[in-house]
């Protein structure tokens, strides 16, 4: 027997806004960037929720050389999963470390020790976020969510990700396709 395959619309490079309704306390108020999405699942990174701990405590903790000033921004919760694992997500740029994978023509993601040791002296990307952590749905999870009214999708700007102020972003996010956040309901329904 011959089962076909699902048709998965890729999310990758889109912004998943939690709605008020969203009961999950990982992702209340959050705003998740998609970094890949595919019949198997997805993951992405909050990337609105600062923890109180600044860049530069990885740089001591890793032991790495260290200039003033560098790593003065706070660690982003990147989500629920692997707490203890970091992603910087950065401007694509021509300059490329070890396990850097391109999100989009301007988002780049990597994993790698090698990108904190170049932003610990400023040689890093002009624009990166360093969070803690990841979020990933498995295969149908998503799109189930999706189904519940649980996230509102968005097109990604990388402006939106690099140049907005943190608490701004899911306000500006919203915005950008002509909603106002606090317009936003919990009451869910299906028309």
């Amino acid at each position: 027997m011959n089962i076909p395959k699902r048709t998965v619309t890729s999310l990758k490079n889109h912004f998943l806004l939690a709605m008020p309704g969203l009961r999950d306390p990982n992702f209340s108020q959050s705003v998740v960037y998609i970094c890949e999405h595919s019949q198997d699942g997805a993951m992405g990174l909050i990337i609105n929720q600062q923890l109180d701990i600044q860049v530069n405590a990885i740089f001591k903790q890793l032991d790495l050389d260290y200039h003033e000033g560098c790593g003065d921004h706070l660690i982003l919760d990147g989500g629920p999963v692997a707490r203890d694992r970091g992603f910087i997500l950065h401007r694509a740029c021509t300059q490329r470390w070890e396990s850097t994978v391109d999100i989009s023509d301007d988002v780049s993601l990597t994993a790698s020790k090698d990108i904190l040791s170049d932003i610990a002296v400023g040689k890093g990307p002009q624009n990166a976020l360093v969070t803690l952590g990841y979020s990933s749905w498995d295969a149908g999870q998503l799109e189930q969510e999706l189904t519940t009214n649980s996230w509102l999708t968005i097109p990604a700007k990388s402006a939106i990700i690099f140049n907005t102020e943190c608490e701004n972003r899911a306000v500006v996010a919203a915005a950008s396709i002509g909603i106002k956040l606090d317009m936003l309901s919990m009451d869910i329904g299906h028309a």
